[in-house]
């Protein structure tokens, strides 16, 4: 540590800091437009200057001069820096004006305006009037996709976005040309951005240049009610703050959580709001002479009656979705098991996951953190950037600091945005690395915290529990469990999965899984917000939902349900850190609360639910499984139950691993009602080639 006075006052602070960064632990808020704390230093904004007692005649910038850069006084007294004398006053004041210069000045029509960094520092340090008389610049807007709207005139050149497409995105689509006056960014060939985080880039932008161009004209900040949740569009839990203005929700934004998405989030997570508005279900619906018909909840629940009470409890079903939470799951299960029903489950997709071999088996043990710690890492069927982008850019910034290989078992050769080697297409290359056989077994033993991360991909097919013991086995063989790491890390796809494996949401003794119920084995099936199935006929649907999707129109009943964002739940993420999601809003018409559907709809089947409240439910949750109490946290996962997990063996397939996500943009119901996620799900397909259906 360094010792430093700031304006007088004396502070401890590494010698890697900046001056900006040591300004701030002394509580002295420095402007700045380019330097941010995740992107490189550029130190072109100038508006960070302070004076350095000692150093040069002139203003440094602090962004850009280290603390160990300073010298002490001539007699070892600590550096000094300045931050409010006359000279950085007149220094910053004279930044401001040559900003302002070219710089429009159109706030009342700026997206950015309430919430614009220009716009708050230009009241600190600018001034009522401009000295020079000359034609502002004018720059043509660029076309960079249809989720990020340009107004180029408005750029201060702080080159923020093209440092994280670059950095962070690792999709180095935007960049500069020209030089001075003549200095534009732009995407080269004026194309469509192709990065999963590219939205990112409006959060960054200091001023009005990139804007959302969904959200352009929508809305004003102060016009906003601001709600902190959690993200279910994949499995990571994202930190993000959902922004509503009466029931509609009108932008969804990030927030910073250095354990989990740091401040970063998908496109998916950033864009998805339109779809929370349409093809909503706002009703009860019941199927008579082949199409449903709008009904009241009470025929609904009669209909429902009817069908169960006429079936035996071996032949009732329920699967719950990927966006259902923990509380929801609890109150299906807690009516499953007063009806006698056994056949229950949380694995849409098949996976082979199963809590009785232990929570360790299915977590991603080494937390979203211990990505930044592990020198080398096997992936074993899954594209990161597709299933959990916000990771792989956690990933891709491990990669970039160096020594770290990466090695990769899938079916394809996907562009994760980092280097890696691919070591072969299925099961057949993780036996060869698990018997040694494979030059990445020996980079894996050597290794001092080697990871493998095994996707939904691997898992989700008849040899999944092979696949995964096999993974375990190269896990424990390779010295990926010691001491407090544990390496073994499975990467989920689906919000609700492992909440759903914690409360232990499958098939119970004689009851069939998903594969099971859909081939004969239930008569009356409850889909809680099941779409990714195709249900054959035969079977009593009973769907609880939010949108007219593919479980609704396979539907018998439909009861509507609430989105994420119209209630509270709780989220265990795919490393087992239990959030939870607030209400910004409320669901649209009749529809409820999932928890209170049930929780209805069993006194009506003469099985009721012992709960009447949300806090009772959790109550009871909390009774029956005390890990959800500690919010926010990780519960630590015995890491025996990893090598108990390589002994049980199985047969291997010879087919290729195939990823999870066939497409990034319309993975759920939410997504697939969005127009904004079918249009970027066109150009993506078009970018590589694909039929989109469209004409023109």
């Amino acid at each position: 540590m360094t010792k430093i006075l700031i304006d007088g006052t004396e502070v401890d602070v590494p010698a890697e800091y900046t001056l900006l960064q040591a300004c701030e632990v002394a509580g002295v808020e420095i402007p700045r437009f380019c330097f941010h704390e995740r992107l490189s230093i550029a130190g072109n904004c100038r508006m960070c200057l302070v004076e350095v007692k000692g150093g040069p005649p002139k203003p440094a910038a602090s962004c850009a001069m280290a603390v160990r850069d300073l010298r002490p006084g001539p007699n070892g007294e600590p550096p000094e820096v300045f931050t409010k004398t006359p000279m950085v006053k007149k220094a910053r004041e004279g930044v401001m004006e040559f900003l302002l210069i070219n710089h429009p000045l159109d706030c009342p029509i700026c997206d950015q305006g309430g919430e614009c960094d220009l716009q708050d520092q230009a009241m600190a340090y600018g001034l009522d009037s401009s000295r020079f008389h000359e034609n502002k610049r004018a720059v043509e807007d660029k076309y960079i996709g249809p989720l990020v709207k340009t107004i180029m005139t408005r750029c201060i050149h702080c080159t923020r976005c093209i440092r994280f497409v670059t950095e962070v995105a690792g999709a180095p689509e935007l960049g500069a040309i020209g030089r001075g006056e003549d200095m534009e960014i732009t995407t080269y060939l004026e194309s469509a951005m192709s990065s999963e985080l590219q939205g990112n880039v409006i959060d960054l932008c200091p001023v009005g240049a990139l804007t959302s161009r969904p959200y352009a004209f929508q809305a004003r900040p102060w016009e906003l009610n601001k709600t902190e949740s959690i993200d279910v569009m994949d499995a990571l839990g994202s930190n993000i703050r959902v922004d509503a203005r009466g029931r509609e929700v009108m932008r969804v934004m990030p927030r910073n959580n250095d354990d989990v998405n740091e401040e970063w989030i998908s496109d998916k997570t950033r864009f998805i709001w339109d779809g929370l508005r349409t093809q909503r279900l706002d009703k009860p619906y019941v199927r008579e002479n082949g199409k449903l018909k709008p009904a009241s909840w009470h025929d609904a629940f009669a209909a429902i009656a009817e069908k169960v009470k006429a079936t035996s409890p071996d032949k009732i079903g329920a699967v719950a979705g990927d966006l259902v939470s923990v509380e929801d799951m609890f109150a299906l299960k807690g009516l499953m098991d007063n009806l006698g029903a056994a056949s229950i489950d949380c694995r849409q997709d098949g996976a082979k996951l199963d809590p009785k071999a232990g929570r360790a088996s299915y977590l991603f043990n080494a937390g979203i953190a211990g990505i930044d710690e592990a020198d080398a890492i096997l992936i074993v069927g899954s594209n990161p950037r597709h299933e959990a982008p916000v990771l792989n850019a956690r990933l891709r910034a491990r990669w970039l600091l160096g020594d770290l290989k990466v090695g990769v078992v899938h079916g394809e050769q996907p562009d994760l945005t980092y280097d890696y080697d691919y070591l072969g297409a299925g099961p057949d290359t993780l036996s060869e690395i698990a018997s040694g056989g494979n030059a990445f077994a020996k980079v894996l033993k050597e290794a001092k915290q080697p990871m493998v991360i095994v996707g939904q991909g691997a898992l989700a097919r008849p040899d999944g529990a092979a696949v995964l013991a096999t993974a375990a086995t190269i896990a424990a063989g390779s010295g990926a469990i010691e001491g407090e790491w544990n390496g073994f890390c499975v990467l989920h796809t689906a919000a609700a999965r492992v909440g759903g494996l914690d409360i232990g949401f499958v098939p119970g003794e004689g009851g069939n899984d998903v594969a099971g119920m859909l081939d004969g084995g239930a008569d009356v099936l409850f889909l809680l917000g099941a779409d990714e199935i195709e249900v054959p006929a035969g079977p009593f649907v009973v769907y609880i939902g939010t949108h007219g999707d593919r479980g609704a129109h396979r539907a018998d009943v439909i009861l509507p349900g609430a989105a994420y964002t119209e209630k509270s739940g709780t989220y265990v993420n795919t490393e087992g850190r239990v959030q939870v999601a607030n209400r910004a809003g409320f669901p649209p018409g009749d529809a409820r609360e999932d928890w209170a559907i049930l929780r209805a709809l069993s006194d009506v089947l003469g099985n009721k639910l012992p709960f009447d409240t949300l806090a009772q439910l959790r109550g009871a949750l909390y009774e029956a499984h005390p890990h959800f109490l500690r919010r926010d946290s990780i519960e630590a996962a015995p890491a025996d139950a990893v090598a108990t997990l390589a002994k049980a063996g199985g047969k291997l397939d010879k087919a290729a691993f195939v990823g999870a996500v066939g497409d990034f943009y319309l993975t759920n119901p939410i997504a697939r009602a969005s127009a904004v996620m079918a249009e970027m799900s066109a150009l993506e397909r078009a970018r590589r080639g694909e039929a989109t259906g469209t004409h023109g």
